[in-house]
Protein backbone atom coordinates (compact mmCIF):
# COMPACT_ATOMS: atom_id res chain seq x y z
CA UNK A 1 0.00 0.00 0.00
CA UNK A 2 1.04 3.80 -0.56
CA UNK A 3 0.74 6.89 1.56
CA UNK A 4 1.90 8.62 -1.08
CA UNK A 5 -0.93 11.19 -2.95
CA UNK A 6 -2.19 10.41 -6.45
CA UNK A 7 -1.61 12.03 -9.27
CA UNK A 8 -2.95 11.84 -13.04
CA UNK A 9 -0.63 13.12 -15.48
CA UNK A 10 -2.21 14.08 -18.63
CA UNK A 11 0.49 13.71 -20.92
CA UNK A 12 -0.04 15.61 -24.63
CA UNK A 13 0.97 13.74 -27.83
CA UNK A 14 2.10 15.29 -30.04
CA UNK A 15 4.94 16.72 -27.75
CA UNK A 16 8.91 17.27 -28.07
CA UNK A 17 10.88 17.02 -31.39
CA UNK A 18 9.71 17.89 -34.97
CA UNK A 19 10.85 16.92 -38.47
CA UNK A 20 12.85 19.92 -38.67
CA UNK A 21 14.25 19.34 -35.27
CA UNK A 22 14.71 15.36 -36.04
CA UNK A 23 16.41 16.45 -38.79
CA UNK A 24 18.88 19.53 -37.54
CA UNK A 25 20.44 16.96 -35.00
CA UNK A 26 20.86 14.48 -37.52
CA UNK A 27 22.64 16.47 -39.72
CA UNK A 28 25.51 17.51 -37.17
CA UNK A 29 25.72 13.87 -36.15
CA UNK A 30 25.79 12.87 -40.03
CA UNK A 31 28.42 15.67 -40.30
CA UNK A 32 30.85 14.69 -37.49
CA UNK A 33 30.41 11.36 -39.13
CA UNK A 34 31.40 12.34 -42.30
CA UNK A 35 34.53 15.04 -41.61
CA UNK A 36 35.18 13.77 -37.74
CA UNK A 37 35.34 16.40 -35.24
CA UNK A 38 35.39 19.06 -34.70
CA UNK A 39 32.18 20.56 -36.95
CA UNK A 40 31.31 24.08 -36.55
CA UNK A 41 27.74 25.07 -36.30
CA UNK A 42 26.41 28.69 -36.36
CA UNK A 43 23.81 29.18 -33.31
CA UNK A 44 22.26 26.58 -30.92
CA UNK A 45 21.37 23.80 -33.78
CA UNK A 46 17.80 24.05 -32.13
CA UNK A 47 17.02 26.13 -28.77
CA UNK A 48 17.80 23.12 -26.40
CA UNK A 49 20.68 23.17 -24.03
CA UNK A 50 20.84 19.34 -23.78
CA UNK A 51 20.54 18.94 -27.05
CA UNK A 52 23.51 21.47 -27.46
CA UNK A 53 25.55 19.62 -24.73
CA UNK A 54 24.86 16.47 -26.28
CA UNK A 55 26.44 17.24 -29.86
CA UNK A 56 29.64 19.05 -27.97
CA UNK A 57 30.58 15.55 -26.41
CA UNK A 58 30.14 14.46 -29.85
CA UNK A 59 32.80 17.10 -31.04
CA UNK A 60 30.27 19.71 -32.47
CA UNK A 61 31.53 23.66 -31.81
CA UNK A 62 28.53 25.88 -31.50
CA UNK A 63 29.72 29.71 -32.71
CA UNK A 64 27.73 32.84 -32.45
CA UNK A 65 29.26 34.02 -36.03
CA UNK A 66 30.49 32.78 -39.20
CA UNK A 67 34.26 34.69 -38.34
CA UNK A 68 34.50 32.23 -35.30
CA UNK A 69 34.78 29.45 -37.67
CA UNK A 70 38.27 28.37 -39.55
CA UNK A 71 38.48 27.78 -43.19
CA UNK A 72 39.30 24.03 -43.13
CA UNK A 73 36.13 22.43 -41.00
CA UNK A 74 32.82 22.45 -42.14
CA UNK A 75 30.04 24.99 -40.56
CA UNK A 76 26.66 24.24 -39.89
CA UNK A 77 23.40 26.84 -40.09
CA UNK A 78 20.79 26.32 -37.69
CA UNK A 79 17.28 24.86 -38.36
CA UNK A 80 16.49 28.85 -37.62
CA UNK A 81 17.80 29.83 -40.86
CA UNK A 82 20.15 32.68 -42.13
CA UNK A 83 20.35 35.83 -43.69
CA UNK A 84 21.96 35.22 -47.42
CA UNK A 85 24.89 36.95 -46.85
CA UNK A 86 25.96 34.01 -44.29
CA UNK A 87 26.21 31.20 -47.15
CA UNK A 88 27.48 34.51 -49.10
CA UNK A 89 30.19 34.66 -47.08
CA UNK A 90 30.97 31.25 -46.51
CA UNK A 91 31.36 30.23 -50.71
CA UNK A 92 33.48 34.00 -50.18
CA UNK A 93 36.03 31.96 -48.27
CA UNK A 94 35.81 28.40 -49.66
CA UNK A 95 34.01 26.60 -46.67
CA UNK A 96 32.23 23.48 -46.69
CA UNK A 97 28.51 24.75 -45.54
CA UNK A 98 25.65 22.54 -44.31
CA UNK A 99 22.37 24.67 -44.58
CA UNK A 100 20.15 22.92 -41.66
CA UNK A 101 17.60 25.32 -42.09
CA UNK A 102 13.95 23.52 -41.49
CA UNK A 103 12.22 23.34 -44.89
CA UNK A 104 9.04 24.83 -43.30
CA UNK A 105 11.35 27.82 -42.76
CA UNK A 106 12.80 27.92 -46.28
CA UNK A 107 9.48 28.08 -47.66
CA UNK A 108 8.98 31.01 -45.66
CA UNK A 109 11.86 32.41 -47.21
CA UNK A 110 10.68 31.69 -50.99
CA UNK A 111 7.29 33.08 -49.91
CA UNK A 112 9.21 36.55 -49.05
CA UNK A 113 11.14 36.53 -52.25
CA UNK A 114 8.42 35.85 -54.30
CA UNK A 115 6.62 38.85 -53.02
CA UNK A 116 9.43 40.80 -53.45
CA UNK A 117 9.79 39.85 -57.00
CA UNK A 118 6.21 40.58 -57.69
CA UNK A 119 6.62 43.81 -56.56
CA UNK A 120 4.49 43.65 -53.08
CA UNK A 121 5.60 45.18 -49.61
CA UNK A 122 6.15 42.32 -47.49
CA UNK A 123 5.26 42.37 -43.68
CA UNK A 124 6.47 39.47 -41.64
CA UNK A 125 4.40 38.32 -38.42
CA UNK A 126 7.51 37.86 -35.44
CA UNK A 127 9.11 38.09 -32.78
CA UNK A 128 12.25 40.96 -32.77
CA UNK A 129 15.36 39.34 -32.21
CA UNK A 130 14.30 35.79 -32.62
CA UNK A 131 17.11 33.90 -35.23
CA UNK A 132 14.38 32.86 -37.28
CA UNK A 133 13.53 36.32 -37.95
CA UNK A 134 16.53 37.73 -38.39
CA UNK A 135 17.00 34.49 -41.36
CA UNK A 136 13.94 35.88 -43.03
CA UNK A 137 14.55 39.56 -43.11
CA UNK A 138 18.12 38.74 -44.34
CA UNK A 139 16.55 37.30 -47.51
CA UNK A 140 16.04 40.26 -49.15
CA UNK A 141 17.82 43.54 -49.11
CA UNK A 142 17.87 46.64 -46.84
CA UNK A 143 14.58 47.51 -45.02
CA UNK A 144 12.43 45.70 -47.32
CA UNK A 145 10.24 43.47 -44.97
CA UNK A 146 8.34 45.43 -42.12
CA UNK A 147 8.45 43.29 -38.76
CA UNK A 148 4.88 43.30 -36.76
CA UNK A 149 4.57 42.40 -33.56
CA UNK A 150 1.68 42.93 -32.45
CA UNK A 151 -2.15 44.08 -33.18
CA UNK A 152 -1.04 47.60 -32.53
CA UNK A 153 1.88 47.47 -35.17
CA UNK A 154 -0.74 46.59 -37.83
CA UNK A 155 -2.43 50.03 -36.80
CA UNK A 156 1.05 51.81 -37.24
CA UNK A 157 2.17 50.42 -39.95
CA UNK A 158 2.00 52.63 -43.37
CA UNK A 159 2.73 50.74 -46.35
CA UNK A 160 3.40 53.61 -49.55
CA UNK A 161 1.14 51.30 -51.89
CA UNK A 162 -1.47 49.71 -48.88
CA UNK A 163 -3.04 47.98 -52.19
CA UNK A 164 -0.07 46.16 -52.19
CA UNK A 165 1.34 44.47 -48.95
CA UNK A 166 1.17 40.86 -48.15
CA UNK A 167 2.35 39.14 -45.18
CA UNK A 168 4.40 35.89 -43.98
CA UNK A 169 4.61 35.00 -40.44
CA UNK A 170 7.30 32.75 -38.19
CA UNK A 171 6.54 29.33 -37.97
CA UNK A 172 7.03 29.26 -34.35
CA UNK A 173 4.38 31.60 -33.23
CA UNK A 174 0.69 31.30 -31.43
CA UNK A 175 -1.78 30.25 -33.36
CA UNK A 176 -4.55 32.26 -31.63
CA UNK A 177 -2.38 35.56 -31.31
CA UNK A 178 -1.11 35.21 -34.83
CA UNK A 179 -5.07 34.98 -36.29
CA UNK A 180 -5.59 38.17 -34.45
CA UNK A 181 -2.93 39.68 -35.88
CA UNK A 182 -3.47 38.63 -39.41
CA UNK A 183 -7.70 39.78 -38.75
CA UNK A 184 -6.20 43.22 -37.98
CA UNK A 185 -4.09 43.11 -41.50
CA UNK A 186 -6.99 42.23 -43.37
CA UNK A 187 -9.07 44.29 -42.18
CA UNK A 188 -6.65 47.12 -42.82
CA UNK A 189 -5.61 46.17 -46.43
CA UNK A 190 -8.85 43.97 -47.49
CA UNK A 191 -6.50 43.01 -50.85
CA UNK A 192 -3.49 41.58 -48.44
CA UNK A 193 -1.88 38.71 -49.99
CA UNK A 194 -1.63 35.77 -47.36
CA UNK A 195 0.58 32.67 -47.89
CA UNK A 196 -0.65 29.66 -50.14
CA UNK A 197 -0.76 27.32 -46.34
CA UNK A 198 -0.53 28.91 -43.69
CA UNK A 199 3.50 29.62 -42.35
CA UNK A 200 2.83 28.45 -38.81
CA UNK A 201 4.12 25.01 -39.08
CA UNK A 202 2.64 21.33 -38.41
CA UNK A 203 4.14 21.03 -35.52
CA UNK A 204 3.68 24.06 -33.76
CA UNK A 205 -0.12 24.36 -34.52
CA UNK A 206 -0.63 20.48 -33.32
CA UNK A 207 1.39 20.88 -29.77
CA UNK A 208 -0.34 23.75 -29.06
CA UNK A 209 -3.92 21.60 -30.12
CA UNK A 210 -2.76 18.96 -27.48
CA UNK A 211 -2.46 21.79 -24.61
CA UNK A 212 -5.90 23.80 -25.74
CA UNK A 213 -7.20 19.41 -25.11
CA UNK A 214 -5.42 19.39 -21.82
CA UNK A 215 -5.20 22.09 -19.87
CA UNK A 216 -8.89 22.89 -19.31
CA UNK A 217 -9.45 21.66 -15.46
CA UNK A 218 -5.75 20.90 -15.23
CA UNK A 219 -4.10 21.65 -12.00
CA UNK A 220 -0.66 22.68 -13.29
CA UNK A 221 0.63 22.05 -16.88
CA UNK A 222 5.06 21.87 -16.90
CA UNK A 223 6.38 22.81 -20.93
CA UNK A 224 9.57 21.12 -21.05
CA UNK A 225 11.85 23.38 -23.16
CA UNK A 226 14.33 26.88 -23.01
CA UNK A 227 13.51 30.12 -22.52
CA UNK A 228 14.70 30.72 -25.50
CA UNK A 229 12.73 28.27 -27.59
CA UNK A 230 9.70 30.48 -29.25
CA UNK A 231 7.25 27.55 -29.35
CA UNK A 232 7.94 26.13 -25.62
CA UNK A 233 7.12 29.94 -24.66
CA UNK A 234 3.86 30.23 -26.85
CA UNK A 235 2.91 26.43 -25.26
CA UNK A 236 2.66 28.38 -21.47
CA UNK A 237 0.70 30.98 -22.93
CA UNK A 238 -1.74 28.65 -24.74
CA UNK A 239 -1.92 26.64 -21.23
CA UNK A 240 -2.82 29.90 -19.22
CA UNK A 241 -5.38 30.46 -21.99
CA UNK A 242 -7.00 27.35 -21.94
CA UNK A 243 -7.45 27.21 -18.36
CA UNK A 244 -4.66 25.68 -16.49
CA UNK A 245 -5.27 26.85 -12.98
CA UNK A 246 -1.20 27.42 -13.54
CA UNK A 247 1.48 26.74 -16.45
CA UNK A 248 5.26 26.65 -16.19
CA UNK A 249 8.19 26.00 -18.30
CA UNK A 250 11.21 23.82 -17.29
CA UNK A 251 14.39 22.69 -18.72
CA UNK A 252 14.14 19.45 -17.14
CA UNK A 253 13.23 17.40 -13.78
CA UNK A 254 15.71 19.13 -12.37
CA UNK A 255 14.38 22.79 -12.71
CA UNK A 256 11.09 21.61 -10.71
CA UNK A 257 9.90 23.73 -8.01
CA UNK A 258 8.16 21.12 -6.12
CA UNK A 259 6.09 23.45 -4.21
CA UNK A 260 4.25 24.19 -7.22
CA UNK A 261 2.70 20.44 -6.62
CA UNK A 262 0.95 21.50 -3.32
CA UNK A 263 -3.16 20.44 -3.40
CA UNK A 264 -2.18 19.42 -7.26
CA UNK A 265 -4.07 16.58 -8.06
CA UNK A 266 -4.33 16.79 -12.12
CA UNK A 267 -0.75 17.67 -14.22
CA UNK A 268 -0.28 18.71 -17.77
CA UNK A 269 2.97 17.65 -19.39
CA UNK A 270 4.46 18.19 -22.54
CA UNK A 271 7.36 19.64 -24.72
CA UNK A 272 8.15 21.90 -26.80
CA UNK A 273 9.34 21.05 -30.34
CA UNK A 274 13.48 21.26 -29.69
CA UNK A 275 12.84 19.38 -26.51
CA UNK A 276 13.84 15.32 -26.25
CA UNK A 277 11.56 12.77 -24.93
CA UNK A 278 14.03 11.55 -22.29
CA UNK A 279 13.52 14.95 -20.78
CA UNK A 280 9.79 14.35 -20.25
CA UNK A 281 10.55 10.72 -19.21
CA UNK A 282 12.80 12.41 -16.42
CA UNK A 283 9.88 14.20 -14.88
CA UNK A 284 7.55 11.84 -15.51
CA UNK A 285 10.15 9.21 -13.17
CA UNK A 286 10.68 12.52 -10.74
CA UNK A 287 6.83 12.58 -9.88
CA UNK A 288 7.08 9.07 -9.71
CA UNK A 289 9.07 9.05 -6.85
CA UNK A 290 6.74 11.31 -5.25
CA UNK A 291 3.86 10.80 -5.91
CA UNK A 292 1.47 7.51 -7.21
CA UNK A 293 1.27 8.62 -10.86
CA UNK A 294 -1.55 7.27 -12.99
CA UNK A 295 -0.67 8.12 -16.97
CA UNK A 296 -3.51 9.69 -19.07
CA UNK A 297 -2.39 9.90 -23.04
CA UNK A 298 -4.01 13.18 -24.35
CA UNK A 299 -3.20 12.29 -28.28
CA UNK A 300 -4.87 15.21 -31.02
CA UNK A 301 -2.72 13.98 -33.71
CA UNK A 302 -0.20 11.86 -35.34
CA UNK A 303 2.80 13.13 -36.80
CA UNK A 304 4.20 11.35 -39.94
CA UNK A 305 6.62 14.12 -41.64
CA UNK A 306 9.80 13.57 -42.50
CA UNK A 307 12.39 15.49 -44.38
CA UNK A 308 15.53 14.36 -46.07
CA UNK A 309 19.24 15.40 -45.48
CA UNK A 310 21.23 17.67 -47.57
CA UNK A 311 22.82 15.80 -50.39
CA UNK A 312 26.59 17.19 -49.46
CA UNK A 313 26.03 14.81 -46.57
CA UNK A 314 25.99 11.06 -48.76
CA UNK A 315 28.23 13.08 -51.40
CA UNK A 316 32.35 11.34 -51.14
CA UNK A 317 34.61 13.19 -49.38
Amino acid sequence: MTDRQPLTIRLAAPRGFCAGVDRAIQIVEEALGKWGAPVYVRHEIVHNAHVVSRLEELGAIFVEELDECPEDRPVIFSAHGVPKSVPAEAERRNMIYVDATCPLVSKVHVEAERHHREGREIVLIGHAGHPEVIGTMGQLPGNTITLIETVEDVAAFEPNDPDNVAFVTQTTLSVDDTADIVAALQARFPGISSPHKEDICYATTNRQDAVKVLAPGTDLVLVIGATTSSNSVRLVEVAKRAGAARAELVASAENIDWAWFDGVSTLGLTAGASAPEDLVQGVINACGERFDVSLDKIETARETVTFKLPRILSEPV
